[in-house]
């Protein structure tokens, strides 16, 4: 038996400072920071504060992470430690083990694609309503717009249509808040968000509020769908009508398999689960979206494509659900917006124990660091990455660059609400195209900024009703 190759040393990334380390790199310009990693190795350490992480830098060694070997690879490390702050226990937080297996368990009902359609066209007329109601011609913050309608159409297909309108407003105005409460805890020493700081005391008060807010809407959700109630059944007494109850519960939300399992999983799992979804409902699909818009909005030999291929599945009716499947352009535009800005570009896990990754000694509870964006960005995968190019999805070519494309994640923790994600993208996408036959950038060209996900730090656009220049 040959001995055991010894492991290979792992290089460091230049630039640490004392106390902090690479801190304020990741503060300062962390996609280049974390795309200039691939040049050191396929295992580079970086310090934040006075801790060591490894970066994977190689997709397949992500790949072992995730999958392979994703036993020896816990969920957790300082990514994870900060999303838990406000999404608790959620199914993307929680642990491995017996609790994340049944929470998955009773949650992925609420995303089998069957569920999902029967909200779809819901969905479909909330984002219509919206849409249609921009006026014409105004410079309008496309970034807000697709969280909002992001926001809405989540809430109308996991609560049902009838939520307080102040819930809506006030989920609105926290989330980028805590979002960047959050990126500020990853990426600080542990010793500084623990200080009594104006931005820590900030941060968990908006993180306590948006915990207020989910139980409303939980309690709000029960009241409206409880047996008997005016709200549920349309009527009460004699007079209600015997088909009512189903017809609100075909008019409710997806939350509502959940609710049947609260004694199992407690008000608390409930928050948190409900939490999770949001922030997944807002950060990811309106940052795409309003990525997606933006490139559309400058290469018109897309445009023009996505629209022959809505107006040959549509005719001139509006989008129904059963056409989202027709759309495969579409997907290629939504799945290249998703490439190139991400959407997470940090993300970590924590090694379970002593264990050699592409020759490199990981040390037992270790983070460990793996980037969708970097990932989405290697030329080896994806010849010039910076350019926008949504045939890199078709057919004959997306077999190669599949194994690079983690933006939802792999595995046994791979994210739970994929389906629901491409829905939502498809009908928003859509509506926008439909609604408004012309739209232009209005504001300098936006720049990446790394938060939770990649976000432009300024985006302009006017719609307009008329075709001609």
């Amino acid at each position: 038996m040959s001995a055991p190759t010894a492991p290979i040393p792992t290089p460091t990334a230049p630039g640490g400072l004392p106390l902090i380390g690479h801190g304020l790199r990741l503060a300062r310009d962390p996609l280049p920071f974390i795309t200039s990693l691939r040049a050191y190795g396929s295992v580079v350490r970086i310090r934040i504060g006075p801790t060591s992480a490894y970066v994977v830098t190689d997709p397949e060694l992500t790949r072992r992470v995730l999958v392979t070997d994703a036993a020896h690879f816990a969920k957790g490390g300082k990514y994870y430690d900060a999303l838990r702050v406000f999404l608790g226990d959620g199914v993307a937080t929680v642990a491995d083990g017996d609790t994340h297996l049944r929470n998955r368990r009773l949650m992925q009902p609420m995303f089998n694609k069957a569920h999902i359609a029967e909200r779809g066209n819901a969905m479909i007329d909330q984002v219509r309503t919206m849409v249609g109601a921009w006026p014409a011609a105004e410079p309008r913050d496309v970034f807000a717009d697709m969280n909002e309608i992001t926001l809405a159409t989540f809430l109308v297909a996991v609560f049902g249509a009838d939520l307080p309108a102040h819930l809506e407003g006030e989920f609105t105005a926290l989330m980028p808040e805590i979002m960047k409460g959050t990126i500020r805890q990853v990426i600080l020493p542990p010793w500084i968000t623990r200080l009594p700081l104006p931005a820590n005391r900030a941060h968990a008060d908006r993180v306590a509020r948006l915990r207020a807010l989910i139980d409303q809407a939980i309690d709000h959700h029960i009241d409206v769908t409880a047996p008997g109630s005016a709200s549920a059944d349309g009527a009460s007494g004699a007079e209600a009508c015997p088909h009512a109850s189903g017809a609100r519960r075909q008019e409710g939300g997806l939350f509502d398999t959940l609710l049947g399992a609260e004694d199992e999983l407690g008000r608390r799992q409930l928050q948190d689960e409900a939490i999770t979804l949001l922030a997944g409902a807002i950060e990811t699909t309106g940052t795409t979206l309003a990525w997606a818009l933006y490139e559309i909005a400058g290469n018109p030999a897309v445009e023009r494509r996505l629209r022959e291929e809505l107006a040959s599945v549509c005719q001139d009716r509006p989008l129904r659900y059963d056409d989202i499947d027709q759309l495969p352009y579409a997907r290629g535009v939504l799945q290249e917006a998703i490439r190139k800005y991400g959407v997470s570009w940090m993300v970590t896990r924590t090694a379970a124990r002593d264990i050699v990754l592409g020759g490199h000694l990981i040390p037992e509870g270790a983070d460990v660091v793996w980037s969708p964006y970097l990932h989405q960005h290697d030329s080896s995968y994806f010849p010039d990455p910076d350019t926008f190019d949504p045939d890199r999805w078709g057919a004959d070519r997306v077999a190669a660059t599949r194994g690079s494309f983690l933006a939802f994640g792999d595995g046994r923790r791979k994210c739970i609400g994929e389906n629901f994600a491409w829905v939502e993208l498809h009908i928003i996408l859509a509506t926008v195209l439909q609604a408004w036959p012309r739209f232009k950038v209005t504001s300098p060209p936006p720049r990446a900024q790394a938060v939770i996900t990649v976000k432009p730090d300024a985006l302009a656009m006017e719609f307009r009703s008329d075709s001609a220049d």
